[in-house]
């Protein structure tokens, strides 16, 4: 048996009004289209809805019982529709936010306490990986950060903030070591660069050891490390310099600036979200919040 939600709607409208007649003035239907559609709920039922009085319309012993049915739908009808309506002109509900562990933990995650205190409704949850990358056409999250433009033509995308990789060694390495100023003195030194067992976040994550290769095709980084918070902690450590972002180093007072005329490739940072969901309003207030912390940011 299909239960067609159409058909039971004209149904309950025409218990309401009382008549064929006013339930088609209701519902802006000839009064021949509603008679037409309860025989057909009748039909496909298998049972006889009303009894046709000649004072009016009496609804049946199992007519009462499809009654309850109808005005339970439409009671959960109803309640969709004023929370889709409430979700478009209020922000509130769940927003799933996907992008990497180094930018989700470093950068995103300390403006969560003041998006929290700005929009308490909305109920944010943070899937940080760097070694899966989330479908949003699959549902596993509602909104993704990206490090590249993206190409599906459901995809919205809107620039963030654009981010360099800079040279950094920890202050007991320089110390030790001493400080490079050209390309050539870095043959002698150490370096510690992403590991590519595992997929980076960003492309061109090694383009530090690509530039020392230039000089020297042979020469092999002091460390690899598969996560950019572990290169963040090994030069820390003093096992080499290496290249990373300004959101993680620059509020380490320990890490210090080598070379800063030597940086990498401009990465693009872009809030991604499927087309379907452009007017939904929890995600449109995410955006415009990012991109107006993204602005006030110096990351590049």
């Amino acid at each position: 048996m299909t239960w067609n939600w159409d058909r039971l709607r004209i149904f309950f409208e025409v218990v309401e009004a009382g008549t064929f007649t006013a339930a088609a003035r209701r519902l802006q239907l000839s009064q021949p289209a509603v008679s037409r559609q309860i025989s057909t709920l009748e039909s496909a039922l298998g049972v006889t809805l009303f009894h046709r009085h000649y004072k009016g319309l009496v609804l049946t012993e199992i007519g009462e019982e499809v009654l309850k049915t109808a005005a339970c739908l439409k009671a959960e009808v109803d309640m969709m529709e004023s929370r889709i309506v409430n979700n478009q002109s209020s922000p509130m509900g769940p927003l799933r936010l996907t992008t990497s562990v180094a930018f989700g933990a470093a950068w995103l995650s300390p403006l969560m306490g003041l998006f929290h205190g700005n929009y308490p409704d909305i109920k944010i949850s943070l899937l940080l990986s760097d070694h899966h990358e989330m479908s949003l056409t699959t549902r596993e999250a509602d909104v993704a950060i990206r490090f590249a433009t993206q190409t599906k033509p459901c995809l919205i995308q809107k620039k963030l903030m654009e981010l360099r990789y800079h040279l950094y060694a920890s202050a007991s390495y320089v110390k030790s070591r001493g400080t490079p100023t050209t390309l050539k003195e870095f043959l002698d030194h150490d370096i510690v660069v992403y590991g590519s067992e595992v997929p980076a976040p960003v492309s061109n994550i090694n383009w530090l050891l690509e530039l020392v290769r230039t000089e020297k095709p042979g020469y092999e980084p002091a460390l690899t490390v598969a996560n950019v918070h572990g290169i963040l902690h090994a030069i820390r450590s003093g096992a080499g310099i290496g290249a990373l972002p300004r959101y993680l180093a620059d509020s380490d007072s320990d890490l210090i600036e080598v070379m800063p005329e030597c940086v990498g490739p401009t990465i693009g940072v872009y809030f991604v979200y499927l087309e379907e969901m452009r007017n939904a309003k929890r995600l449109n207030v995410l955006r415009d919040f990012l991109v107006e912390h993204a602005n006030a940011s110096q990351l590049s």
